[in-house]
């Protein structure tokens, strides 16, 4: 366990960790309540003519999942850059994630979803993401609206090239495609995720949001 434990302490600063917990529970919560509720609700179809026009490549389903490697990283990197900007990322992550979990409750939306025959590793893994998560909760993208963060974080980063911040918008571009081309969303989710990220962003601003974090955390170690 030590190596675990100085492992945690390297990567992650003290002021980041229980942030990022909160993140990373809260992102259980807004996913799984309006998954909960589905059945007791009347569901929308957002789909475009597009939409419908766009083939299924099955090759993307392993884009779509490598943007979780992309939240984990992004997150981490940005929450070690600075204690102040770990604390307006957070807060606006929140604040974005709060409004997101509003609309999904209050606008559910589904799609209709082509079927997956098993013929090599790429549709299975497929298959397999097809039944962990069915097609609802989908406007806004949970998917497009964490990378669009971390795109957007990325460029406010100090203490990596700038390089490292186009390299996060041009892989959020190509998650954005994957999750057409693996028919897991539609286009207006794409739009949604953008714009709440980009709400979230701005709501935290305006708040200020973040001075409760710095006054958490100031508490925090005054009693420590």
């Amino acid at each position: 366990m030590k190596p675990l434990r100085d492992l945690i302490r390297r990567v992650f600063p003290v002021y980041a960790r229980r942030p990022l917990l909160a993140v990373l529970l809260f992102n259980f919560i807004c996913y799984y309540i309006p998954k909960a509720l589905e059945s007791h609700r009347t569901l929308h179809v957002l789909s475009t003519a597009l939409d419908n026009a766009l083939p299924r490549v099955p090759a993307f389903i392993f884009i779509y999942v490598l943007a979780y490697v992309q939240w984990a990283v992004a997150y981490t990197v940005i929450a070690r850059d600075s204690r102040a900007l770990c604390y307006r990322f957070v807060t606006g992550e929140l604040l974005a994630k709060t409004v997101a979990m509003m609309i999904l409750l209050i606008y559910p939306t589904t799609m209709v979803r082509p079927g997956v025959e098993v013929r090599d590793f790429t549709t299975w893994v497929m298959a397999a993401i097809y039944r962990a998560d069915t097609p609802t909760n989908l406007f806004p993208s949970m998917h497009c609206l964490a990378s669009w963060l971390c795109f957007r974080w990325s460029l406010r980063l100090q203490r990596m090239p700038r390089w490292y911040g186009w390299a996060q918008g041009v892989f959020s571009l190509l998650v954005f495609a994957s999750v057409l081309l693996v028919k897991q969303h539609v286009w207006p989710d794409i739009l949604g995720g953008i714009a709440v990220a980009e709400f979230g962003i701005l709501l935290s601003r305006l708040l200020h949001a973040d001075r409760l974090l710095v006054k958490l955390d100031h508490s925090a170690r005054s009693h420590a």
